[in-house]
């Protein structure tokens, strides 16, 4: 489909199943696997966010085993971070790890944050700190924020050293980047010696780096609102509206949006019939759920993360982790793996008939991670302990 200049007329309308059939099927959750395997993941997902969580697993682990099922982790990381992965870490949705080629639709995010000056810390000399950093790069190579001298000054979490807030600003402005993880720590390197002169030397407009990342997270998410578009790559809803009209992305209808949506190019594809669905716990950090207002106008589901919750206060758990069941989230699992055995201390279960299908997402989880007990302390409702159980027993 061409670019225009103004949009068509909207004339299509979904219904809410056919909506929920095309998200899925632009998240690889549903419909035939990621081409290129755990390679091919970010790219199609354009961007996968990473967290320090680890429960089952990490969660940039938990988002490829969600569409790929139980590969390898050691595979999955090299995807990532390995000497092939064509990735880069930057600021989108949240900290996430993102495809090479879109280093240029940052570009304006790097300015901007240039011109801003600093980061939310400040450094007493920043001009010194920075330069330091840089001579060290230059000099050593790509070095982790400890190798460079420690990321923490001793206290609090965000306590950071001044060498960790001088390469963290170095890299939010683009002149130091992060292509690589060793034992989940960054490693930080110049962007003039990492990032590939045919992507470096793109210093794109706003304008251009705009449309780029609409068409970006329409693509990711298959149908959109505006307001979605802009909660995917983390910029202004104002600045979405204003380019959506360049796009190629097309305007429907969905039965019970109050908002006009935008379809993205092949999204129809989802709306197959006969396509590979998965019984699987999704990480609460899986872009699927990243905007919690478009989880619960596909899937009519008020999802919470809790982890950051004081212990008294959580109703389902730390780290409930959704329960896809083909075309709908049938219920949260609460897990802990300790040492063989997959602990799970809350399940929470919205559908009578999905206890089958959660048990299979369990027996699955359990067996990717390397445990061979799963053990249950609460189910709700808890007229379904016994079902569940009994469903987890069967071979």
């Amino acid at each position: 489909m061409s670019k225009t200049s103004s949009f068509p007329e909207t004339r299509e309308t979904l219904s809410a199943r056919e909506a929920i059939r095309v998200a899925l099927f632009a998240q690889g959750l549903r419909g035939p696997r990621i081409s290129s395997g755990v390679k091919g993941l970010v790219p199609h997902l354009r961007g996968v966010q990473l967290d320090t969580i680890s429960v089952l697993a990490r969660s940039h682990e938990l988002v490829a085993y969600a569409r790929l099922g139980a590969i390898p982790r050691k595979k999955i990381e090299e995807a990532y971070w390995g000497p092939q992965a064509e990735t880069f870490e930057y600021w989108s949705h949240a900290a996430c790890v993102l495809p090479l080629e879109m280093w240029p639709a940052f570009a304006a995010q790097r300015r901007s944050r240039s011109e801003r000056g600093f980061r939310w810390h400040r450094l007493e000399d920043q001009h010194r700190s920075c330069a330091d950093v840089l001579q060290r790069l230059q000099d050593e190579g790509p070095l982790t924020s400890r190798e460079l001298g420690g990321a923490k000054k001793g206290g609090i979490w965000w306590d950071w050293s001044e060498i960790k807030i001088a390469v963290e600003w170095l890299l939010d402005v683009g002149t130091v980047v992060c292509r690589e993880r060793r034992g989940f720590e960054r490693v930080y390197d110049i962007a003039d010696r990492a990032i590939p002169s045919s992507l470096r030397d793109q210093e794109l407009d706003s304008e251009s780096c705009a449309r780029l990342l609409v068409e970006s997270a329409a693509s990711a998410m298959g149908i959109s609102t505006a307001k979605d578009i802009a909660a995917y790559h983390g910029f202004a809803v104002a600045i979405v509206r204003s380019v959506l009209p360049t796009t190629t992305l097309r305007p429907v209808k969905v039965e019970g949006w109050r908002e006009i949506a935008y379809l993205s190019e092949n999204a129809e594809a989802g709306l197959q019939t006969k396509l590979r669905r998965r019984n699987v716990m999704l990480s609460p950090f899986d872009s699927l759920l990243w905007d919690r207002a478009r989880l619960e106008r596909l899937f009519k589901v008020a999802y919470r993360l809790e982890a950051y919750v004081p212990a008294p206060k959580r109703v389902v758990g730390y780290f409930a982790m959704p329960v896809l069941a083909g075309e709908r989230l049938v219920g949260l699992v609460d897990p802990k793996r300790v040492g063989t055995t997959l602990h799970v201390r809350h399940i929470v279960v919205h559908h009578v008939g999905a206890v089958d299908q959660i048990a299979f997402a369990l027996r699955e989880a359990a067996a990717w991670v390397g445990c061979d007990t799963i053990s249950i302390d609460r189910v709700t409702p808890t007229e379904l302990s016994g079902t569940l159980e009994s469903s987890l027993n069967r071979t």
